[in-house]
């Protein structure tokens, strides 16, 4: 079949293709609570996910000296880690992805994610084969910088414009019109669909059902 405007979609992680966004809320502000530090609510929580962790955790709890950063993040990644709490693809990923690959799409992820954490989440949803490429916050700049989406796109040679990038935050938007890239954003993650609309993608998608058949359909 063929594609009608892309060759590579770039997909985030957490919040657009697994159904993490609580979990890494509520590992966040448990990791403030053991410190004793001022515990961000839900909204400021959900705000930082996609950024690189250590990015993350210097919006979230803004009055931690810097000094301390290495123990919040041993502390957050501990509550992630060991929480009985599991997390899952969202409903329909699994044939949203097979469908692309068998429709000749390359396919990737941009995360803020470590490596480390992101092959782990790989390996346990059996989708290390899938993706083509993969860029996480650790191995060059947090998002919004369009480095991940730059360097994906020379790794796979392939035309910025043709390229997409679908996340659930504003973070993966801005990323995407600092790269000069496509983007569609995913209103069941992190961010309220109000808040990527602003930042005018080419569509917003109120369910993986809905984002699949968007991608049927225009992409």
């Amino acid at each position: 079949m063929a594609r009608e405007q892309f060759d590579l979609i770039v997909f985030d992680w957490d919040g657009t293709l697994m159904d993490s966004t609580a979990h890494i809320t509520r590992s966040i502000q448990a990791a403030c609570r053991d410190l004793g530090l001022p515990v961000p609510g839900d909204e400021a929580a959900n705000y930082v996910i996609g950024l690189g962790l250590r990015e993350a955790l210097q919006i979230a709890v803004p009055t931690l000296d810097p000094a301390d950063y290495p123990l919040l993040v041993e502390r957050y990644r501990i509550h992630f880690l060991t929480r009985e709490q599991t997390t899952e693809l969202f409903v329909g990923v699994r044939e949203m992805l097979a469908e692309l690959r068998e429709r000749g799409y390359l396919l990737a992820v941009a995360t803020g994610k470590s490596r480390v954490g992101l092959n782990r989440a790989l390996d346990e949803a059996r989708l290390t084969s899938v993706f083509d490429g993969t860029r996480c916050a650790d191995e060059t700049f947090s998002k919004p910088h369009p480095a991940m989406l730059h360097e994906l796109t020379r790794e796979l040679g392939q035309d910025t414009g043709r390229t997409v990038m679908i996340g659930d935050t504003t973070h993966d938007l801005q990323m995407a019109i600092n790269a000069c890239v496509a983007a569609v954003g995913v209103g069941y993650g992190a961010h309220p669909a109000n808040s990527l609309e602003a930042l005018a993608p080419r569509y917003v998608a109120p369910d993986v059902a809905s984002l699949a058949a968007w991608l049927r359909a225009y992409a």
